[in-house]
């Protein structure tokens, strides 16, 4: 039990500050779309927090561990949406913003996501894989061999 609340205080302040919280100070007393719009904003703001509370439990239940890098899982999780990618928790938080961004029509939570994306890519680049390879070794780069980084891989060679 422990595990998970470790991860719902995680996930309340540091998706939930930058999926939630920051976005709607951004918005705040901005109109939201309608229509086709609202529908495909609301759409992917689902699709973004689904993402991420997917792959939340997918942390605690099979890697015994949490999103936070200072309790991060003890396996390596390849199950769930880690199947078809191998960062879908921040996918899902870009995802999130994307919503965000097209409900309210926002220019700067559109830059924000963008700006995100960027930071995650040189995260993963700097820090995570590299520390994933030296944790987990030949399983780890067997699945880096097999699952994209950002987007499925449909074809295998």
């Amino acid at each position: 039990m422990k595990l998970y609340v470790k991860a719902a205080v995680f996930t309340l302040v540091v998706p939930g500050g930058f999926g939630v919280l920051v976005p709607a100070l951004l918005v705040r007393g901005r109109e939201p779309a309608d229509g086709a719009l609202m529908v495909l904003a609301v759409c992917l703001m689902a699709i973004g927090a689904a993402m991420y509370l997917r792959c939340v439990w997918d942390f605690v239940v099979f890697g015994k561990g949490t999103p936070a890098p200072i309790d991060e899982p003890k396996r390596l999780v390849v199950r769930g949406l880690y199947r078809y990618t191998r960062n879908p928790m921040y996918v899902g938080l870009i995802t999130l913003i994307a919503g965000w961004a097209i409900l309210f029509g926002s220019v700067v939570l559109a830059w924000c996501g963008v700006f995100l994306f960027i930071f995650f890519s040189l995260f993963v680049r700097i820090y995570e894989e590299p520390h994933l390879s030296r944790k987990f070794g030949a399983e780890y780069d067997a699945y880096k061999a097999r699952v994209g980084r950002w987007l499925p891989r449909f074809f295998h060679r």
